[in-house]
């Protein structure tokens, strides 16, 4: 009767079923997170066996997906193969930049297509919203984006509805994550919905998780002193999220509740710069990352910070780092030719 009842366990159909898309380039931190989340709650025991959720490796071929950092996972069923009905979620994990998420389009579309058609619900972490996006998938969405991917993403798809705030956003049938370890928080509220609170929770302490972070959880990290004050933290978040718009640092102070010489005056106590020489610091460090980590035309990055036009974008950036934008790109260039 032990081994029928076991038999039975074994073979019932999992609570939720997923299948796991990696792009060429997938960053291992958020896809490790998600999937060690889902082996945990999967089982009574410490088996890694499938019983109350499964997933499944999905490759446009056969090839294994090779991440990032150059470990490469197997696949163990083809964009021919699927059968999209025996399963319940779709979870596309990003490429290392958002620029190669995006030129995937063409090739993932009708694949993503098929799925939704099918009544998968999509789930894109980190960098895949992108390619959701660049599919038309995200349209009428809300999506929670990384704080670094904001400017670029409002630049390209300035009509999506952006949550910067969260690290996770549950829309409908879409489920969009910041990336990072956000994907186990993301992954703990999913189970939860589908396999109860208690085996959602599970294995979080063998992973030396404290606790799940709810899909507003503020980031200390993000804050530049962890104890600036209220007012402070709050002007430096406004400020990264809206980097490219054209609001001065008046209306800035107008949105915390705070006069202008107020704040400047918070600033200079803190970084001994006005809020204004802060805001312009940022913006230029954002452009410096931008060229030296994506292709992107100088004329899109300079729209990305609110800065009118190509030429002004170079002779600030000249002005503030000493070289134009092309030269710290072909120096790049060059350097990785070397090295390789």
């Amino acid at each position: 009767m032990k081994n029928a009842l076991s038999n039975f366990e074994t073979h019932q159909r999992p609570d939720v079923r997923f299948l796991l898309l990696a792009l060429p380039e997938f960053t291992l931190l958020p896809f490790g997170g998600f999937l060690d989340k889902l082996r945990f709650s999967a089982d009574d025991e410490d088996h890694s066996r499938q019983r109350f959720c499964s997933w499944k490796m999905l490759g446009l071929s056969g090839a294994p997906i090779r991440s990032s950092s150059g470990v490469a996972v197997c696949v163990d069923v083809t964009a021919q193969q699927v059968d999209f009905q025996a399963y319940d979620y779709l979870v596309v994990f990003g490429s290392r930049t958002a620029e190669c998420s995006k030129s995937l389009a063409r090739d993932y579309a009708p694949l993503l297509r098929r799925a939704v058609r099918s009544g998968l619900s999509l789930v894109c972490v980190d960098n895949a919203s992108f390619l959701l996006a660049q599919t038309g998938l995200l349209n009428g969405y809300k999506v929670a984006l990384h704080w670094r991917h904001v400017p670029e993403f409002r630049a390209a798809f300035p009509r999506i509805d952006i949550r910067s705030e969260m690290i996770y956003c549950f829309d409908r049938d879409r489920i969009s994550c910041s990336g990072g370890s956000a994907a186990i928080d993301m992954a703990v509220e999913l189970l939860s919905r589908h396999c109860g609170r208690e085996r959602a929770l599970k294995g979080l302490a063998d992973m030396l998780v404290d606790e799940p972070r709810g899909e507003g959880h503020r980031l200390k990290s993000l804050e530049t002193e962890p104890d600036a004050g209220r007012h402070l933290s709050r002007a430096i978040s406004l400020m990264r999220t809206l980097m490219a718009d054209q609001m001065t640092v008046p209306e800035l102070a107008g949105r915390i509740g705070i006069g202008r010489r107020h704040l400047d005056r918070l600033f200079v106590e803190r970084f001994k710069i006005s809020a204004h020489d802060y805001w312009s610091t940022m913006r230029m460090d954002h452009v410096h990352w931008r060229v030296l980590n994506s292709n992107h035309s100088l004329a899109g990055i300079a729209d990305e910070v609110g800065i009118g036009s190509a030429s002004n974008l170079c002779r600030i950036f000249r002005k503030r780092f000493g070289c134009s934008p092309g030269t710290l790109r072909s120096d790049k260039m060059n350097s990785h030719i070397t090295n390789n």
